[in-house]
């Protein structure tokens, strides 16, 4: 029996942490947080002890009632009961609250530690392993991540200390009245060790069926304009329901898992409270044990119970929490994307030599693409969809790599800066854009952290957007994003070419970047920003061919190459591709 006998396994798109990773991230886990940890298991120590009062005073007290007692000793044992049950709870409060810390501080440090790795995953990485996966690990495997970590690490803790004192107190009462003890052993041994055995893959591929669906649901939501318009209902649903299939067929799984692992070592620890009652009887009637004892020991073994019933039952919640652990630190295996060679670029000449570049291996998108820049020149490039376009601006921007080729910035190549560097070298501006929740300030001040007040309007005001931005309720402090004030499509991609100015990069590489904004708007816009980037090196990819017409040079790009390049005028004397673009979008 395997985990991919019955379904066929599901392709990840993001690397998943080895067991050996998830054991050594634990260790470390438990290395950093010693002292705290000491701390909880010696609180639970305690009150595991003064839980072994009770069945301790009651077997006295049976023992004592059957020999014969005043009523002062009933009351001196009962006295004594009462304050053992005191003094466990208080314990048990302190243990908990001490256990419940512990679990936040490791989790907030895990959570950190996530983000940080989300954060400075490769955008082409990103890119490539679409929003599913990424969002599944975000969201499901860091909630599981979240409770094991709070609730279930302390319960571990607590069933641990609590069987192995009661265990021991229960041997140390009688060791041949406790021989019970071990009855339920072998059945849960063998049980448990059959659903480790498959639980993990199962698991595993229970988490990777999630990141599926939500990809299909995100990708469905997204695109919900284009799925409407082309008639996709049908078979975007079929999709839905295919996902839907194959995480219920993975849940199955794993609850066939559970219903045959649980009964079987719930009979295993209630198995020895029966069996002491019998071998105790027997031991009581042939005179070497007394009832007492057999009480006390019948009360420890069934005591057992709770603690077995907590341990068993998080196991199973912690193969989740591993498999969710090996999802989250797996993040950390992304290889990077560059190595910085701390080369400088000597100035801002861009050069594009000889590129060629695939998506899959063997399907080349782009051809042997050349281009020299010269700084401060404006190169509009233009084609028809899927020509390649925005995969060379990409290539431009230092965003991917080229196959073969190399894209060099002043004698350096792109890949071989590292981001920050890059990101003020050239920087790229899409038709996608983000409005992040909080002030828009807060959303300006991430292109440059310590840009001012003035800086900020001045950036607005280069794109247009001073007037609307603060005529917002609170100005520059209003409040945007989701749950906030509600940008309009142009105004959160004016807001993105605020932050691009805010940069202040030498290269812009824009595809297409005002796009979403009507002819007259975006024409207005695209002079305005004509005066900030007098000086800089402007890549604008663009369907409206008035970009092209003000740039200094045009290339047109179809089929991967650059089949034409050189002004508008000379392009249209040649009369070529160019030329049959700008009279078609006349015409229009």
């Amino acid at each position: 029996m395997s985990v991919s006998a019955g379904v066929p396994s599901t392709r990840r798109t993001l690397p998943v942490a080895t067991l050996a990773s998830v054991r050594a991230q634990t260790a470390v886990l438990l290395r950093e947080h010693r002292r705290a940890l000491l701390t909880v298991v010696g609180l639970h120590a305690c009150a595991a002890v003064a839980g072994l009062a009770a069945p301790y005073v009651v077997g006295r007290l049976v023992d004592e009632v059957t020999g014969g007692t005043a009523y002062a000793t009933v009351d001196r044992l009962a006295l004594w009961l009462a304050g053992a049950i005191l003094v466990q709870t208080v314990l048990g409060w302190a243990a908990g609250r001490a256990s419940f810390r512990l679990g936040e501080r490791v989790f907030a440090q895990l959570r950190e530690q996530f983000m940080t790795r989300v954060m400075a995953l490769p955008l082409s990485t990103v890119e490539r392993a679409g929003t599913g996966d990424l969002v599944s690990r975000t969201t499901n495997d860091v909630e599981a991540l979240s409770h094991v970590v709070r609730f279930g690490i302390p319960s571990i803790f607590v069933a641990v200390v609590t069987l192995a004192i009661t265990v021991g107190a229960a041997v140390a009462t009688g060791w041949l009245v406790a021989l019970p003890v071990v009855v339920g052993v072998p059945i849960m041994w063998l049980s448990t060790r059959r659903y480790l055995r498959y639980a993990p893959d199962g698991y595993l591929r229970e988490r990777a069926t999630y990141a599926v669906m939500n990809g299909v649901v995100t990708e469905t939501v997204d695109g919900a304009r284009t799925v409407d318009a082309l008639g996709l209902a049908t078979r975007r649903r079929q999709r839905m329901d295919e996902a839907i299939r194959a995480s219920f067929d993975a849940e199955i799984y794993t609850l066939k898992l559970r219903l045959i692992w649980f009964p079987q070592v719930e009979f295993a620890y209630l198995l020895p409270v029966a069996a002491t009652l019998v071998w105790g009887g027997w031991l009581v009637s042939q005179g070497h044990a007394s009832v007492g004892a057999v009480t006390t020991v019948a009360l420890y073994v069934h005591q057992l119970a709770n603690p077995l019933d907590e341990l068993l039952m998080w196991l199973d919640e912690i193969q989740v929490g591993a498999t969710s652990l090996a999802r989250v630190i797996g993040i950390a295996d992304v290889p990077p994307d560059r190595e910085a060679t701390g080369e400088t670029p000597t100035d801002a000449h861009l050069v594009v030599d000889d590129v060629s570049y695939a998506y899959r291996a063997g399907r080349d998108v782009l051809h042997g693409v050349s281009l020299d820049l010269a700084p401060g020149e404006r190169l509009a490039i233009v084609g028809p969809s899927g020509a390649g376009k925005s995969t060379l601006g990409r290539l431009m921007a230092g965003i991917d790599g080229p196959r073969t080729g190399r894209i060099d910035v002043g004698g350096v190549r792109l890949v071989d800066l590292d981001l920050d560097r890059l990101r003020g070298e050239v920087a790229l501006v899409t038709q996608e854009h983000h409005v992040f929740v909080g002030t828009l300030a807060d959303n300006l001040l991430l292109a440059r952290p310590g840009a001012g007040r003035e800086d900020l309007v001045d950036a607005l005001a280069a794109v247009d957007a001073r007037e609307w931005a603060l005529g917002l309720p609170d100005g520059l402090d209003t409040t945007v994003g989701s749950g906030g004030h509600a940008l309009t499509t142009a105004q959160s991609q004016q807001l993105a070419l605020a932050r691009l100015v805010l940069a202040d990069p030498h290269t812009l590489v824009l595809d297409e970047a005002t796009s979403l904004l009507d002819p007259r708007a975006a024409r207005h816009l695209e002079r305005s920003l004509a005066a900030v980037v007098t000086g800089r090196t402007v890549v604008a990819i663009a369907h409206r061919l008035h970009t092209a017409h003000d740039a200094d040079r045009v290339a047109v790009v179809d089929g991967g190459q650059v089949t034409e390049i050189g002004s508008h005028d000379e392009l249209i004397a040649a009369r070529g591709a160019y030329a049959a673009l700008w009279r078609s979008w006349r015409d229009e």
